[in-house]
Parts: C-alpha cells; sequence; structure tokens
C-alpha cells in the first residue's frame, strides 16, 4: 500500500483501546481548552457577524452553534464554532503555527450531531488520529513559506475527525483525505495585517473537512496521490522535501500530537519567548515602566515575520496586539502577567502602553536560528544607564516547557472569568468534570447541552 492508504486504514480501524494514556490525557486537554476558548471569545469581533451568515444561509438543522444557539447544517456550525474557538488566539498550537484544536474539537462537536450522538470513547479516538495526521503532515516553517500551516494541514484532520464519526470505510477515508488536500490553503499575511481571516481560515478547514468527509461517503473520489503525487501534497507545499518512512515510523504507538504548545499567555506563540524573557527581567530587578529608557528585542526572522513589525493599531485592535511583540512587552512591563482582557481595544489603546512601545524596538537575527526557532534575546536599558540581559529558548508552555495539570484547569477558569456572562461557576465545574471523563460519557452531545 502507498503512504495515503496506509494512513486512512490506520485511521479507520483505531479503537481507543489502541491508543496509550498521553495521546488521551492531550486531547483531553485540548477539549478543555477548546471548549474555554469557545465560551470566552464567543462575543468578540466578528464572532456574532459570522453566526448571524450561517443562520441566514439556512439550510437543514443539524448541528448546534455554541453559545449563541440555533441549529445550521453541521459543516457550517463547525465554521461558526471554529472561528469563536479561535478567536482569543488561547486554544492551543503546534510548531511552526498549527493550529489544530480549535478546528478538531468543533467538527468532532458538529459530526457527532449529524449522526445523532457519539460516545466519549469513539469522540476521543477520532480527535487523537486526525490531530495525529495532522501532526505527522505538519511541515517546516521554510517549506510553509509564509502559508498558514492551519489553513494547508488542519483540514487532513478534520476530514479524519468527521469521516471517523461517520463511519466511513478505508476506502471512503482516502477520498475524504484526497478532497481534503484540495481544500488546502490559507496565508500568514492575515495575521500580519490584524485580520479577523486568521479567525476564518480556522473555521474554513473544519467547514471544509466536513463537506469532504460527507462527499466521499457518497463515492466522491479524489486524487488517490494527493502525497506523494507529482502535483501532490509534498510537492506543493515543501518542494518535494519529505521522507515517507519517517511519516510512518511508530504509527500507532509513538504519537507526535503531543507536541503541542497550551499558551501560558493570550497571544500568538512566537510572542511568549519575548513576554517570558520581559517578566524575567522586570520581576527579578523590580522595574517598573518609568525605569526604562529603551529596550532592544532580537528574534529569528521568522519570528520576526509574523510577529515583529512595528505596532500599529488599524481595524481589528485585539488581533494587531496578539501577533506583535512589542504590544505583547508593553503590556507585560506595565500590567505583569497579561490577561485575556489585556487584549481588548481599552487596554490595547491605553496611552501608557502606546507610550512605552516607542522605547521597544524588534529586530531580525539569523544567529538566533542556531539556538531554535523560538528563541528571543532581550535587553533593557535604564535611565540610570544599568543594563539586564535575558535570553529564552524554551517559553513557558511549549512541549518542552509543559504547564502542569492545574494550569490548565486555571487557563479554562480564566476564560470563564473572562466571559463573565455566560457560564455559571456549577456549569464550569459541570465542563471540567466531563472532560476529565471524557472516555466515560455515553454521548458527547451532553457538551454541547453546556453550551447552548
Amino acid at each position: 500500500m502507498g503512504l495515503e492508504e496506509i494512513l486512512a486504514e490506520y485511521i479507520t480501524e483505531a479503537k481507543l483501546e489502541d491508543l496509550p494514556g498521553d495521546p488521551i490525557a492531550t486531547t483531553k486537554n485540548v477539549v478543555l481548552t477548546i471548549m474555554g476558548t469557545t465560551i470566552a471569545g464567543a462575543r468578540t469581533e466578528g464572532c456574532q457577524e459570522v453566526v448571524q451568515q450561517v443562520r441566514e444561509w439556512g439550510g437543514k438543522e443539524e448541528s448546534s452553534i455554541l453559545i449563541h444557539s440555533g441549529k445550521v447544517p453541521a459543516c457550517n456550525a463547525a465554521l461558526a464554532n471554529s472561528f469563536m474557538a479561535r478567536a482569543l488566539d488561547f486554544c492551543d498550537g503546534m510548531s511552526p503555527g498549527i493550529h489544530i484544536g480549535a478546528s478538531s474539537v468543533p467538527t468532532g462537536l458538529a459530526v457527532a450531531e449529524l449522526v445523532g450522538g457519539c460516545s466519549g470513547k469513539d469522540f476521543l479516538t477520532a480527535l487523537v488520529v486526525g490531530s495525529e495526521l495532522a501532526a505527522r503532515l505538519n511541515l517546516s516553517e521554510s517549506a510553509y513559506n509564509g502559508f498558514d500551516p492551519t489553513g494547508v494541514c488542519t483540514v487532513f484532520a478534520t476530514a479524519a475527525i468527521a469521516g471517523k464519526i461517520l463511519e466511513l470505510n478505508s476506502k471512503q477515508m482516502l477520498n475524504a483525505l484526497a478532497l481534503a488536500f484540495n481544500r488546502s490553503g490559507g496565508s500568514f499575511q492575515s495575521n500580519i495585517d490584524g485580520s479577523l481571516a486568521v479567525r476564518l481560515i480556522q473555521g474554513f478547514v473544519s467547514q471544509s473537512g466536513i463537506m469532504c468527509a460527507q462527499l466521499a461517503g457518497r463515492g466522491i473520489t479524489g486524487p488517490k496521490d494527493f502525497l506523494e503525487g507529482v502535483y501532490g501534497y509534498f510537492h506543493l507545499f515543501s518542494g518535494d522535501e519529505y521522507d515517507s518512512q519517517s511519516i510512518l515510523a511508530d504509527l500507532g504507538t509513538k504519537f507526535r500530537m503531543t507536541n503541542l504548545l497550551f499558551k501560558k499567555y493570550p497571544s500568538c506563540g512566537s510572542t511568549l519567548a519575548s513576554t517570558d524573557a520581559i517578566l524575567q527581567v522586570v520581576e527579578e530587578n523590580n522595574l517598573v515602566a518609568e525605569d526604562i529608557d529603551q529596550i532592544m528585542i532580537s528574534v529569528t526572522p521568522y519570528t520576526y515575520n509574523l510577529v515583529g513589525s512595528p505596532f500599529k493599531i488599524g481595524e481589528n485592535p485585539k488581533v494587531d496586539a496578539q501577533f506583535n511583540i512589542q504590544y505583547c512587552v508593553a503590556n507585560a512591563i506595565l500590567r505583569r502577567l497579561p490577561e485575556l482582557r489585556h487584549f481588548d481595544e481599552a487596554y490595547v489603546r491605553d496611552p501608557n502602553v502606546v507610550d512605552l512601545i516607542k522605547k521597544i524596538s524588534v529586530v531580525s537575527d539569523t544567529k538566533l536560528m542556531e539556538r531554535g526557532n523560538r528563541t528571543a534575546a532581550l535587553r533593557v536599558v535604564t535611565k540610570e544607564g544599568r543594563n539586564y540581559q535575558a535570553i529564552v529558548d524554551r517559553p513557558r508552555g511549549f512541549p518542552d516547557n509543559p504547564l502542569i495539570q492545574e494550569e490548565h484547569d486555571k487557563r479554562f477558569r480564566d476564560c470563564m472569568e473572562y466571559a463573565g456572562w455566560s457560564i455559571s461557576d456549577d456549569r464550569a465545574e459541570k465542563i471540567l468534570s466531563s472532560v476529565r471523563h471524557l472516555e466515560l460519557l455515553e454521548d458527547v452531545r451532553t457538551l454541547i447541552n453546556v453550551l447552548t
């Protein structure tokens, strides 16, 4: 069998009993994360407009729009719910910038409703193997070269998850993934320009994954060599630089989807090292904004291109702030530990932040690549002439410096506090308990009931 067929068969045949504990535990934290970010992000910029649009599109009432209520076709519910899940950019991620959970969880929930119910065991299995597929097909930053990894690669996860819950056979699954290949796309220019398209790309891959799985179930075929073909995935997105044996290595026994970032701070993953570095300096030396004359930050070229440009406030201040090192560093100096509310427009436009940003410069340094693509080196010069330096290679929340479980639970409760209006303490604790024992749920639609 070819690479494509092996992967499709693995996804089709996998059972929860076959999965080790680590990917199951990781997936539970993904579900908890996305439940929290969906609740907290449900009324941020663009969410109500997207919800209204999918309602106006109409169609068969298959799956729920979370928080806002109402039912629409499953693919459109997943689009709206994924948009909300990504709205605060506090969801899980993976280097070099792929976001899987903000699509995998909404996709799984929408399809569970579509089919009339799905056990927690089957839901967990679908999420693990779909996420694992995306993790194995994930490319390097140089291969993506400005393509959004979420738009390019996560669509394979959503097609696999949808197909698994729809109980496609291996041939149908192969076609679902092949059709998904034809939906790969998206650009980091959306992030750089601070546009709401960042969130919409997340929704597109959920919508597309469900559509592709449904079409494959109807017998619609896709290119059988969609990965290794002359014009396949690896040719188009990585210049034919890939190793099929590496992609298949330890399939089913070792899981790459556990290499996830769970952010300690609610901003782009590429801003986290700089945030860690400035917090280290100001806390160790008891510095305040008034002490600082200038701050110089060096980052890798990839990080600079994504989040290092001079800060400016455009049409979407929250996105502008989430994807900018200058803002994140200034915010950490003034307010210490970054919180979700610090990326709301009133905080972003705070004159104290704007003035402090003028003292912060960010440059690209290729030498830092020797330490890793996440590295940030920072130097603070005070008005009294003192110099303080910090360099961070392993930001908190990345797989080589992970959060502990108590921090995962705190992130969820922080989301509940930020949302304020939507979820009672009792309901929040019910969500926590349900996710911790997800494999025991007879029907994951109970999670949907809590969110509608």
